[in-house]
């Protein structure tokens, strides 16, 4: 079993080291490729984990690179205890994960427990036994309703467009709340509870030290499976509904208790869930003591960059985790979601956004969750119509692009595709020609980039005494404005959304997000205060 003293005396020194820690999401198809096939990979994480120590991140997170058919880009697993070819192998993880502690880097990886892909042994093993039969029983099977059972169980959807029930040769159908390929397993049946623990098991003794729940509110489902109220815009995981029942519901808090139980043995490990809900409440069950460690909280990726927004998504985060005692969990950017570059307002006024709301969410108490690229600044990217890989784009008919825009290949040196990330010259999705100033390489020695304005937060995050606060105070601000403080700390943050400058909060600038006028903020601009 492995445990704290297994890692390097720097990175075992506590067991809530994750309390406070900076994370960086690695879409490991799109970082970096060592065997020039365009697709990235587990060694070209690990030739890069130099650049993320300058950085000055804690731990990473690896979307999924378990053996997989892709349908989903490794959301739909065919086998979570092994390494897709795509990827590289078991040996290649194990050099990751060992070169990451030596860098004092931790390593989470994504689980996937809702749904299998199609062509997992199990689901193949379903479609040969049957209806009524045990193999089935691993999965969501039901009758059609109609008089000769061609109409689906109930009216769901499928978080990708279309019905979320497939009909099989034998007449029956079953469940899928995303993909066709990606059948949702029934959580009432011991023996899928005990696979995942065996797959947590795996990972962790190889020496993990996380992971990050993939639809971590889902699962459970409610008895009888209810129609769902349909409504013009038919709500998906990456939203919020009551009357949803697809997700969110209550028979899910004992699957996360079991998860929490197996990594209770593992000392100084963690667990962070994908938990799209409002509801501050509800929210708090799911980081309750027993249960998972951190919650993803999405306010602030759907606030706007409006002052009065951005402290309405601050507040109920807080309100949230403080009915536990928790931290927060911060983030601006994920592979679901446009990158915040482009959500307010693209070009130089979103860049300019990006850099206050950076500072904003790093001034923050509590756990911070960076998107691979972010840093750079990167924006999402318009592809053309036949490079759309996400399944989204085919199940709604070409209305929903998904996706993809915001998993582009990182650009990391000179001035022509694919800038350094592989040398195919077609990466498994096109980079634009003008990204030649967006590359690591330009922005590296250039301290009014934006990967030199991460690199001088996350060091101060660090080392400066201001902060140490866990709570914050919120100061009186102009209108589009704000400033808080971080309680026992004393650190300053104020941010100006208006349309004009305003004046400084009293204290000693110690780091801005663009130019300042004078003892003015400008607007569109954020401030530390020490």
């Amino acid at each position: 079993m492995r445990r704290s003293s297994d890692l390097s005396p720097e990175i075992a020194e506590e067991s809530v080291w994750w309390r406070d820690a900076v994370f960086y999401q690695v879409y490991v198809r799109s970082f970096a490729d060592s065997n020039g096939d365009g697709v990235g990979d587990l060694d070209g994480i690990r030739s890069r984990l130099g650049y993320l120590e300058l950085l000055g991140v804690d731990a990473l997170w690896l979307t999924p690179f378990y053996r997989s058919p892709m349908a989903d880009h490794g959301y739909d697993v065919a086998d979570p205890r092994d390494v897709d070819p795509l990827f590289g192998d078991l040996a290649a993880f194990d050099r990751l994960v060992a070169d990451a502690h030596e860098h004092n880097i931790r390593v989470t990886v994504d689980l996937v427990p809702n749904h299998t892909s199609d062509l997992h042994e199990w689901f193949q093993e379903a479609l040969q036994a049957g209806p009524g039969s045990m193999e089935r029983s691993r999965y969501i099977f039901r009758e059609g309703r109609g008089f000769d059972g061609s109409q689906p169980p109930n009216n769901w959807v499928s978080v990708f467009g279309g019905p979320a029930w497939t009909r099989v040769p034998d007449g029956q159908w079953y469940l899928h709340l995303f993909a066709p390929e990606q059948p949702d397993l029934n959580w009432d049946h011991p023996e899928v509870r005990a696979d995942l623990e065996q797959t947590l098991r795996f990972w962790l003794d190889r020496g993990v030290d996380g992971f990050r729940i993939d639809v971590a509110h889902g699962m459970a489902k409610p008895e009888g499976l209810p129609d769902m109220e349909i409504r013009t815009q038919v709500p998906g995981v990456l939203s919020d509904d009551v009357h949803d029942p697809r997700f969110d519901n209550d028979g899910v808090h004992e699957i996360h208790r079991m998860i929490r139980k197996v990594m209770d043995g593992y000392p100084g490990t963690m667990a962070v869930g994908e938990i799209w809900v409002k509801d501050d409440e509800r929210f708090a069950a799911y980081v309750r003591p027993d249960e998972l460690h951190l919650g993803f909280n999405f306010r602030l990726v759907e606030a706007d960059f409006d002052a009065d927004a951005v402290r309405s998504a601050i507040e109920h985060s807080l309100a949230a985790v403080s009915l536990t005692g928790t931290p927060a969990a911060w983030t601006l950017s994920n592979h679901d979601v446009v990158r915040h570059v482009t959500r307010y307002g693209g070009g130089a006024l979103g860049e300019q956004r990006a850099r206050a709301m950076t500072l904003v969410e790093l001034a923050l108490p509590g756990v911070i969750y960076l998107y691979n690229g972010e840093e750079l600044g990167l924006p999402n990217v318009e592809l053309p119509d036949w490079a759309l890989q996400d399944p989204t784009w085919e199940r709604s008919g070409h209305t929903e692009r998904g996706r993809d825009g915001c998993r582009v290949p990182i650009p990391w040196e000179g001035a022509t595709p694919p800038f350094g990330f592989s040398t195919a010259v077609n990466t498994w999705l096109p980079q634009p020609n003008e990204w030649d100033h967006l590359t690591a390489e330009a922005q590296l020695e250039d301290p009014g980039s934006m990967l030199s304005l991460y690199r001088e937060a996350l060091e101060h995050r660090k080392s400066h005494a201001g902060f140490s606060g866990e709570e914050l105070e919120w100061y009186g601000a102009p209108a589009g404005c704000f400033a808080f403080r971080r309680k026992g700390g004393g650190l300053i943050c104020a941010l100006n959304t208006s349309g004009a400058s305003v004046p400084l909060p009293p204290g000693q600038v110690l780091l801005s997000s663009g130019p300042m006028d004078g003892d003015q903020l400008p607007p569109d601009t954020a401030v530390w205060l020490a």
